[in-house]
């Protein structure tokens, strides 16, 4: 059974990794511009909210509108479970307003492994006038299993590869998943940044659908011993680990995914 904070963990780790490629493969009609994070301006803020807003992403985005580059704020909520968060989303985005001063587009992500017969619905009823009735706040809904494994794998973008070990597998065979993900991953690996094959290297193990042994047998096949090294190495260049470096891979690499954490 998937443990659900772990699973929360990794997919705002791979927004956070990969977020331009995000909103690339998403929402590619939307031209974005520099960004910042701002969960701990957010939180520091609204102190209140911080363990409700732990799995959430703000960020400080430019988006193109009207030919020009304008500031917006990025609410993403993510989901593991179908359920209604539209009143969620927008007190939330209110209290995002309300920090920026800027408009606020939010997105929810769900990663639920659960076949919708209804789609959730995607705006919340916040106000009413005389002339125009209702008024709501739309968002966008992304449902990631509704997109095909064999459809992701084969696109360039290494965060859709990696989206393809959640998304709709059937008819694919997850050996050759993670043989495509490990290979553009070694093909990629002076283009990646070390926080990046970290979260390759959990994702996979993760959401794999193989056993170990056939998962270091891949690893092999595509020689991916340089991840292990990289990520020994920045731990100790990052100062995780004071003085020599000692124990095995495998516990290293626990401390470094317990301090991005």
């Amino acid at each position: 059974m998937i443990n659900p904070k772990s699973h929360d963990s990794l997919f705002k780790w791979l927004i956070t990794a990969f977020t331009r490629e995000f909103f690339q493969h998403y929402f590619p009609d939307i031209k974005i511009g520099e960004y910042t994070f701002i969960d701990k301006e957010f939180i520091s803020k609204y102190e209140n909210l911080k363990e409700s807003l732990k799995d959430d992403l703000f960020l400080a985005m430019e988006v193109e509108t009207d030919g020009i580059f304008r500031e917006v704020v990025i609410q993403i909520e993510h989901q593991s479970e179908k359920e209604d968060v539209s009143e969620r989303v927008y007190e939330y985005s209110c209290y995002a307003w309300l920090l920026k001063k800027k408009p606020v587009w939010s997105i929810v992500i769900y990663t639920d492994d659960a076949v919708w017969r209804k789609p959730v619905t995607d705006r919340f009823w916040y106000a009413f006038d005389s002339h125009n009735g209702k008024q709501y706040h739309h968002f966008d809904v992304i449902k990631v299993k509704a997109e095909k494994s064999g459809f992701l794998i084969r696109k360039h973008s290494l965060m859709c590869k990696l989206l393809a070990l959640k998304a709709d597998d059937r008819k694919t065979d997850p050996d050759e998943l993670i043989f495509e993900i490990y290979r553009a991953a070694a093909f990629m690996k002076d283009e990646l940044t070390n926080e990046q094959l970290l979260l390759i290297d959990q994702w996979v193990s993760f959401y794999k659908k193989v056993s170990e042994q056939r998962l270091d047998k891949i690893k092999k096949e595509i020689k991916m011993d340089f991840i292990e090294t990289t990520i020994s190495e920045h731990i100790y260049n990052q100062g995780w680990i004071k003085g020599e470096v000692e124990g095995k891979a495998e516990g290293r690499k626990e401390t470094a995914i317990t301090m991005l954490k």
